[in-house]
């Protein structure tokens, strides 16, 4: 049952990296350029991901038993970032630069780009319904603990509240939220054109990743060893070990294989972003997050599989 179920999702996981092959090629190729995927970013980021999430809270219907394992899904989540940062302290505890980008990277999962495709394309609607609370947890974890970490030593660190309540994860599930809770139906046109762009997701998002990778250095990042080390952590390490809480804790089913996808992506997008933004090694972080990907076709089908036993 182990290696059939490991199986399934690692055709699933097969399936999107032949998508992000297909940005690859397309980059190389000049067909569709990275600088084309950077400049289109937003409307991944801003209108077809917020649809995923809006349409799975429209899809699910609403009950106490509903409402509290959206709760729970987001205090399995929460907990798989906190751990995440737990765990890298130890590791990356040298002073410099690179050794914050390194614990962001170990930190905080690909859960918009990564998370929510897989759970779409494994679970349906209920799992993007679950994985929407770890959406809503990255978020306030990243631009709470996310800056303060990569401007940790800088004489200006503040947290940004408009940034943390006004971001495209955060609004789509206030704005999801009424249609579950009230059970409000919409008319079928327009129901139909959200379920439209939300399919747009997975191939956007992995053709997006595709060109990210094209425009890495492939060879020189196998040999950097603390990409080894963040993979460890972030592949194997973490979701072994909220595989063990969330068994103890009583997680099963379907809320337990969204978990443990969102536990198992590879290092986030914006690992590079914030390295940008805030004036760490964009090269570092891009390298890292190409290592945690190439390898993790290998990692999540393990941690799925695991999470059917």
């Amino acid at each position: 049952m182990f290696f059939s179920n490991m199986m399934t999702a690692a055709q699933q996981v097969l399936v999107l990296f032949l998508i992000v092959a297909v940005g690859f090629a397309a980059d190389r190729l000049h067909v569709f350029k990275q600088s084309t995927a950077k400049a289109s970013n937003d409307l991944l980021f801003y209108i077809i991901t917020p649809a995923v999430i809006v349409q799975s809270f429209m899809s699910m219907e609403f009950s106490v038993e509903t409402a509290g394992s959206f709760a729970k899904a987001f205090l399995c989540m929460a907990g798989t970032l906190t751990v995440g940062i737990l765990i890298a302290l130890p590791v990356f505890n040298k002073s410099g630069d690179n050794s914050v980008v390194y614990k962001y990277a170990v930190s905080y999962g690909n859960m918009g780009y990564m998370a929510l495709p897989l759970c779409q394309a494994l679970l349906g609607n209920e799992g993007v319904f679950y994985c929407s609370a770890g959406v809503v947890a990255f978020n306030i974890l990243c631009f709470t603990h996310g800056i303060w970490l990569m401007t940790k030593g800088k004489e200006k660190t503040r947290f940004d509240l408009k940034k943390l309540i006004l971001n495209p994860g955060v609004i789509s599930v206030l704005v999801g939220l009424p249609f579950f809770i009230f059970d409000i139906n919409i008319p079928k046109v327009l129901d139909s054109a959200i379920g439209h762009i939300s399919n747009l997701n997975t191939p956007v998002a992995m053709i997006f990743f595709g060109t990210y990778m094209a425009n890495t250095d492939l060879k020189s990042m196998f040999k950097v060893k603390e990409n080894y080390l963040v993979a460890m952590l972030k592949l194997v390490a973490l979701p072994l070990i909220m595989f063990g809480i969330f068994k103890l804790v009583g997680i099963s089913g379907t809320m337990l294989t969204a978990c443990m996808i969102s536990a198992s992506v590879p290092s986030a997008n914006n690992t590079a972003m914030f390295a940008a933004k805030y004036g760490k090694d964009t090269g570092v972080a891009s390298q890292v997050v190409s290592f945690d990907s190439v390898l993790c076709i290998l990692t999540i089908p393990i941690m799925i599989a695991l999470s059917k036993l």
